[in-house]
């Protein structure tokens, strides 16, 4: 099938206005010199691919960490309902096989990959190697050092779906953890109260991803830098951030898009909260949390997962004045980068998957496409 009069969002992070081919679930020819007379007329609509989230642990009352493998199937029709089109669920600090339970979920959904559902293309391990003061809503109780063996395990037990493993870098034996994990996945700074140094040791061993940028970390010192410009400073690391307005304050958002230049990943950070009422308690990593004013906190107040959805993120930033370039990019590009999955999604190109969002020239609307087939 052809589209034509469409707004795309190109492989070069532009927007062309032309045609488009959907063939046997993949993108065909993008921007060809001809389209077919009777190629569906989008009408100047923008086409942009559809969105990646690589950091949220649930939605609709379900937690991946909760094991459940109908859970997980209702998160993953919320997240298509969204246009999120790709995701890999977030894990919480919790025991190795409660963690062991909750990726065989994982495993069965990325082999059964029913219709109407975003694709499962992998697992974001958040804990359990994590600085007890830099904890946030993580719970303590299940803390580890660095423990390569025990990750490779988790990791060889769901067929290498784990694609990526958080760590605080100033834990002992964190640079060696770095060394192996990155050569099986993405190894990301996480819960850290990491010095400069400390983090640009991991940066150098291989770390290549930040893990809510601003959140649970040390902020910038003029002379303690910290974790963040050991980050910015080497192009090779991408930074998530959470946009759901309660985490991060817009003028830091568009900081973040300032010194990270097109590395930026954005992420909804949902739990069990998204699609909840307010007031509603529930459990989160063996903690009870509560969603109040849009965001949930644990009983101490402590701010934990949030109850948007990356489309809703996605608008934000926009609103924001975040150039829609790298709004979309940090939504679909980069986040299929992370997981090391850009030869099947994360931009239109031909032979990818043909996922993708026909959206309102002001996002008010969406249509959302997977595999070529509209939700």
């Amino acid at each position: 099938m052809f589209y034509k009069n469409a707004r795309i969002f190109t492989s070069d992070f532009r927007f062309v206005t032309g045609g488009f081919e959907v063939r046997d679930g993949r993108f065909g020819a993008v921007l060809p010199e001809t389209v077919p007379e009777d190629a569906v007329d989008l009408q100047g609509a923008t086409v942009i691919p559809g969105l990646v989230d690589v950091h949220s642990h649930g939605n609709s009352g379900a937690d991946f960490s909760d094991g459940d493998y109908e859970g997980l199937k209702k998160m993953a029709a919320y997240y298509a309902s969204c246009g999120v089109t790709s995701f890999a669920p977030a894990s919480m600090t919790l025991p190795y096989d409660v963690l062991e339970k909750a990726f065989a979920t994982a495993k069965q959904l990325k082999a059964e990959a029913p219709a109407g559902h975003a694709r499962l293309m992998g697992i974001q391990m958040e804990g359990p190697y994590f600085s007890y003061k830099k904890r946030g809503a993580q719970n303590p109780d299940y803390l580890k050092e660095p423990d390569f063996e025990g990750f490779k395990a988790l990791f060889e037990g769901c067929d290498g779906l784990v694609r990526i493993v958080d760590i605080a870098p100033e834990l002992p034996g964190a640079a060696e953890f770095v060394e192996k994990a990155s050569k099986l996945c993405t190894v990301s700074i996480a819960h850290t109260d990491s010095d400069y140094d400390h983090a640009r040791a991991a940066v150098d061993a291989g770390v290549t991803h930040l893990t809510h940028l601003y959140n649970a970390m040390p902020g910038i010192h003029h002379r303690n830098p910290g974790v963040i410009p050991a980050a910015v400073e080497n192009p090779n690391v991408q930074a998530e951030i959470i946009c759901d307005g309660y985490h991060i304050h817009p003028a830091s958002v568009r900081l973040a898009f300032t010194k990270f230049k097109n590395r930026i990943i954005l992420v909804s950070y949902s739990g069990r909260t998204a699609v909840l009422s307010a007031g509603t308690k529930f459990e989160l990593g063996g903690q009870d949390a509560w969603l109040r004013d849009g965001v949930a906190r644990l009983a101490d107040g402590t701010i934990a997962c949030s109850a948007a959805n990356l489309w809703q993120c996605l608008k934000n930033v926009l609103s924001w004045n975040v150039p829609e370039e790298e709004a979309v990019r940090a939504a679909t590009y980069n986040p299929a980068k992370a997981l090391g999955v850009l030869d099947q999604i994360g931009s239109i190109e031909e032979g990818k998957l043909a996922d993708f969002l026909v959206c309102a020239p002001d996002y008010s609307e969406k249509r959302v496409f997977i595999g070529g087939v509209e939700l």
